[in-house]
């Protein structure tokens, strides 16, 4: 009687590193038919940019072990059996005692190995290895509410821009991969994530003022118009992580939260940019986020703002809740 056949396995070869992927047919994406090596060709194709996204910071995986007709896995520490290449960053958890070694990206054989363990989003925190309770990436999410038109969130985006130039802080945007829109901007390392948080609501409400019929900053969902735009400033609390640029969301259409220009943002729908399509807009610009370390922002201002309008240093218990 014949042996029952080892499973296929393909191995790639990934800057320094060799990688080992199993089951390299296996269908990840059911509607589009899309393969876990077609995932792993998708990172090849953006390396630098996601390498770049993810360089140095902890970073939350979210893995599909059976494709999307499966269950998704939260991941915080780094899945066993990684080759001793792969590097970590312990991050703790103090409101419950515990700590987690989490994959800290330094080179793409490090992306490629966490999509053979069935990685499909990356989502990594905003700050990095060196001082992780120092963040260095302010995060402004445009959420919109369940009823709220994509045209909302082109208009608040160009308010979002308006805001930042005048603060002369270069934003970065991107698509969500879903139905918003996120701006970075890079800043300096020496607030905490308390102080962030506090800066990042400052400039949401700002930006409420400025577009009180488009944007809310009502902190509980049930107080929320669902027509509006949310400004989620809580995105920039410790241990608030969301997808990287670059990365591929785990829904039926394989969407990518894509870098895009100010510029772009009038005329896109984010329902363009897929695993199948970024790669050649990627080959034809480059990553757009690119120069982000180049354009550091000092968050003072920001921090006045604060205080002007009496914010909260605590973002208290409801900042694990603000969603139910």
């Amino acid at each position: 009687m014949a042996g029952k056949s080892a499973p296929p396995t393909v191995e790639l070869d990934v800057g320094a590193h060799r990688v080992r992927i199993s089951n390299p047919d296996r269908v990840y994406f059911p509607e589009t038919g899309a393969t876990k090596l077609d995932l792993v060709q998708y990172y090849l194709g953006v390396g630098d940019g996601i390498v770049n996204a993810l360089r140095e910071r902890p970073c939350m995986l979210h893995r599909f072990p059976k494709g999307l007709v499966g269950d998704k896995v939260h991941q915080k520490r780094l899945p066993a059996g990684a080759p001793d290449w792969v590097h970590t960053v312990r991050v703790s958890f103090p409101r419950y005692g515990r700590h987690a070694d989490e994959l800290c990206v330094r080179e793409l054989a490090e992306v490629v190995w966490a999509v053979q363990m069935s990685t499909v989003e990356f989502h990594p925190w905003n700050s990095r290895a060196a001082d992780t309770e120092r963040p260095d990436e302010w995060r402004i999410d445009l959420d919109p509410m369940p009823d709220c038109p994509w045209s909302r969130v082109q208009r608040v985006a160009g308010v979002v821009e308006e805001v930042l130039g005048e603060l002369g802080a270069t934003g970065w945007p991107k698509t969500s991969g879903g139905r918003g829109l996120h701006v970075y901007v890079r800043i300096a390392p020496e607030w905490t994530f308390t102080e962030l948080r506090r800066a990042a609501s400052a400039f949401a409400r700002e930006v409420e003022r400025r577009a009180p019929r488009d944007v809310t900053t009502a902190w509980w969902r049930r107080d929320r118009d669902p027509r509006l735009l949310f400004v989620d400033y809580n995105q920039n609390a410790r241990d608030h992580t969301i997808a990287a640029a670059y990365s591929v969301r785990g829904v039926p259409q394989a969407t990518v939260s894509t870098p895009v220009r100010w510029s772009e943002i009038p005329e896109i729908d984010p329902r363009d940019f897929t695993m199948r399509t970024v790669p050649a807009r990627y080959a034809e610009l480059g990553d757009l986020h690119a120069g982000i370390d180049d354009a550091v922002f000092l968050i003072d201002e920001l921090l006045e703002w604060a205080d002007r309008d009496r914010i909260d240093d605590d973002p208290g218990p409801e900042a694990d809740t603000a969603r139910k």
